[in-house]
């Protein structure tokens, strides 16, 4: 296992700020001086779908702007339109008898590039005469997940100041969710679990990476694959996750994916700080109708910061591509069918810079060599079953990670392996869910299964380790969840089950990873909720774990037990408005038969949120840990121009090692965070927004000094000193300004961006280079110092969006 913790990338986004501040503020003026306000006579429409929870179109509905008088009713196949929308932010409402109605806040018209709303409609229990006057359009979360859970829509999202339209470093924002070391990974670390504790699922496929020069054996990375353009709304679940998702123990983090424009051709062109993009979409084999039954939405994406390192002498070539696709058919009133798609090429390269500089040598020497392909692809037939109870999904998808990572003595000539890992992972899984709705009661069913292939070639130089290993083995499990609404809504209960297993690991079975989970929602009083859930998780270890051989080639851990998570979450929820809510929710969250390292007798759990192999080692499923805490949140929805989300968590983080009774706190451990996003929409659609972001003091693991001077440039870490030192707090404010204009032709969307505006240092922990003379070369006898550097720039950016 590469013992290794790096963060170089860290201190190289603040190097290019230096590059691009003037650059880019100079362009930003030439830009806002350069157009006239000509839109006056431009307008937009609006296009989408109403539909009951069992996908039955609803005809007749009322669909309208809010604040206006623009609106319009369904057809008789639940279809609507809105024409001549002067281009602006809107919340757009729907409204039936007999159903909930909802809204859908901060939606932006443009003169080109507007998505379909699609709207899914609740029964109503109350009477007909209090539904015409209900408050049902506040926000709302699941009833399966009453608590726990946040939905950000694409507008959202696409907002986010610092988050370069990255969809994972946006759900970093959210509530008990802490910021990477260092801040510039997008690891997800809630409330105090690991970053490889939450699964993620792209339109019900599971997609093992979302990130690009991914942690293998983990999912964090320092860009995020998912684009924007592709997006309808994320769903982060930090708790009372629905029993069809398997192997989640802190999150589970959904991307729900629009459809493709069913009626004309049009796209999108996006160039930020470090990448542009291309998203083309529109119907396939139209006919004469107005709208077709097929429809593609396809993206590319490529890097250049390559170019730019290169430019200003830097030694990293960080170089990507991703690319994604969405097809989807409609067969007929009853079947539906899409085929997804998204994958990466990544390429993390070193050369030595023209002139000497001593971090730059040490950035040279410590960090890796990675070449990375990612690939994930699924099919889904979605069935509405005839007689309107219910509808079914079945997804047959294949996912592929081929990782060849290593470390050189000497990087410059790539020559001195002391670490490499060249590794493939490829699973093939076939998912199947049934809902059925009968007399108040919501059923979901269905099992999934898998096959998986996990092929490592290992050279570990340090520890002398070194295997070939191959190992292949299915996956299964089963699931069900019943929900019913009593008391005219007022009493949500929602109660499920999953059992797991597989055909590798000895000594489990069906019934030992049997995980109930039943969560309960009470509106005692008008706009006031109680909710409560509780959980057990299971999760099956990385194929890092699994496929981990001796030397004598003894497959040492496949006696390794799931990790299992029992969840306990109490909350009261307050409604002001029909837009804004306040929610106070306690947690505790216990783990059982963590992996530990054996090693370095650890929790695996305080590994796994840099660039390294986690897992790639012995271990034994010994360890326990616990983490708990109180999270206050505050949400408001657009209105009168402003919206935002507030939160502070207070929480602790502690695993054990060996010792089941000695628990430590974990690197996750900073205890109190605090979290802040809002904006405001002016006039003439210029909109202001900002993010901040604060974490408490966090344990580090120190560097063992000698033992990295006798391996360098391997950095050892010293486990047996964690928790003795801490990081500085981690604070940082980020604001964003765009400035939207829409011509006939095409929208176009002009945002800067401004990261750590505060100039606060970001903290992270020391790093060590061999000590040198002005020359560059080696003083004698060698020794290490520290590399300073200065982490409290400003980094601007700029980002261009055009819709066509």
């Amino acid at each position: 296992m590469d013992k290794r913790s790096s963060t170089p990338s860290s201190r190289l986004e603040r190097r290019v700020s230096q590059v691009f501040k003037i650059q880019f503020l100079l362009t930003l003026g030439l830009l806002l001086m350069s157009f006239q306000p000509l839109t006056a006579q431009v307008t937009g429409e609006l296009f989408g779908k109403v539909t009951d929870q069992t996908g039955e179109p609803i005809p007749g509905a009322s669909v309208y702007l809010e604040g206006t008088n623009m609106g319009t009713q369904t057809d008789m196949n639940g279809r609507y339109e809105i024409r001549d929308i002067p281009p602006g932010s809107y919340n757009l409402v729907v409204s039936y008898i007999g159903y909930e109605t909802q809204t859908r806040y901060n939606i932006i018209v443009r003169s080109k590039g507007t998505p379909n709303y699609n709207f899914t409609l609740k029964e109503s229990a109350e009477e007909l005469q209090e539904v015409v006057v209900t408050n049902r359009n506040k926000i709302s979360r699941p009833r399966e997940t009453p608590l726990s859970t946040q939905t950000l829509s694409a507008v959202e999202i696409a907002t986010y100041p610092g988050s370069n339209n990255d969809v994972v470093q946006v759900a970093q924002t959210l509530p008990g969710v802490s910021p990477s070391i260092g801040g510039f990974r997008n690891d997800l670390i809630i409330r105090g679990g690991a970053p490889n504790e939450t699964v993620y699922y792209l339109d019900g496929m599971e997609i093992p990476n979302v990130n690009h020069f991914a942690t293998q054996g983990s999912a964090g990375g320092p860009v995020g694959l998912i684009n924007v353009s592709f997006i309808e709304d994320v769903t982060l679940s930090t708790s009372a996750f629905g029993a069809r998702y398997d192997n989640p123990l802190s999150g589970v983090l959904r991307f729900s994916q629009r459809k493709g424009n069913n009626r004309n051709f049009n796209g999108n062109f996006r160039v930020s700080a470090s990448e542009a993009a291309l998203t083309l979409e529109g119907p396939l084999f139209k006919k004469d109708s107005e709208t077709a039954k097929t429809t593609f939405l396809a993206s590319v994406r490529r890097s250049y910061l390559q170019f730019l390192f290169e430019a200003i002498g830097l030694p990293f070539r960080p170089n990507y591509w991703d690319y994604q696709f969405k097809v989807n058919h409609v067969i007929d009133e009853y079947n539906e069918i899409s085929l997804i798609g998204i994958g990466s090429i990544d390429d993390f390269t070193l050369e030595a810079p023209d002139e000497f500089n001593e971090e730059q040598q040490a950035q040279l020497e410590q960090a890796p060599f990675i070449e990375q392909r990612t690939n994930a692809t699924g099919i889904t037939w979605k069935r509405r079953l005839k007689d309107g109870t219910g509808f079914m999904e079945t997804t047959l998808s294949r996912n592929t990670l081929i990782n060849d990572f290593t470390r050189y003595r000497d990087p410059e000539n790539e020559t001195g392996v002391i670490f490499s890992n060249d590794a493939s992972e490829t699973e093939t899984k076939l998912r199947y869910a049934l809902t059925k709705f009968f007399g108040g009661w919501k059923l979901s069913a269905g099992f999934n299964t898998q096959r998986s292939d996990y092929e490592n070639e290992t050279l570990n130089v340090t520890d002398d380790i070194r295997f070939d290993t191959a190992i292949d083995f299915y996956k299964y499990g089963f699931f069900s969840n019943l929900t019913r609404s009593f008391f005219s809504d007022r009493l949500d209960v929602s109660f499920g089950f999953r059992m797991d297993d597989d055909t590798f690991t000895d000594g489990s079975d069906l019934l030992s990873t049997f995980s109930p989970r039943l969560s309960v929602s009470y509106e005692f009083i008008d706009n006031w909720r109680l909710n409560g859930s509780a959980g057990r998780y299971f999760k099956l270890p990385p194929y890092t774990i699994l496929g981990f051989r001796s030397n004598t080639g003894e497959l040492i851990n496949r006696d390794v037990k799931y990790t299992q998570s029992d969840h306990l979450v109490l909350g009261i929820q307050h409604y002001f408005s029909p837009s804004s809510s306040i929610s106070l929710e306690g947690f505790y969250k216990r783990y059982d038969d963590y992996p530990v390292s054996v090693l370095d007798s650890v929790s695996l759990a305080n590994k796994g949120g840099g660039f390294e192999v986690l897992g790639n080692e012995a271990v034994e499923t010994v360890g326990k840990g616990r983490s708990y805490g109180m999270e206050l949140q505050f949400q408001q929805k657009l209105t009168n121009n402003f919206y935002g989300i507030f939160a502070y968590t207070w929480f602790r983080s502690e695993f054990t090692g060996f010792d089941p009774s000695e628990y430590s706190p974990s690197v996750w451990n900073s205890r109190h965070l605090v979290s802040f996003t809002g904006g405001y929409k002016f006039s003439r659609n210029w909109e202001i927004s900002a993010r901040y972001r604060f974490a408490g003091e966090t344990p580090f693991v120190p560097t063992d000094r000698d033992a990295t001077l006798a391996n360098y440039p391997e950095v050892i870490l010293d486990y047996n000193r964690l928790g003795e030192e801490k990081l500085d707090i981690f604070s940082q404010l980020d604001l964003r300004i765009d400035k939207k204009w829409n011509f006939k032709a095409l929208s176009l969307d002009v945002f800067i961006e401004a990261q750590n505006v505060l100039s606060q240092n970001i903290p992270q922990p020391p790093e060590y280079g061999l000590a040198r003379n002005p020359d560059g070369s080696v003083t004698e006898p060698r020794s290490l110092v520290e590399i300073e550097s200065d982490t409290g720039q400003i980094i601007p950016s700029l980002g261009i969006v055009v819709d066509f």
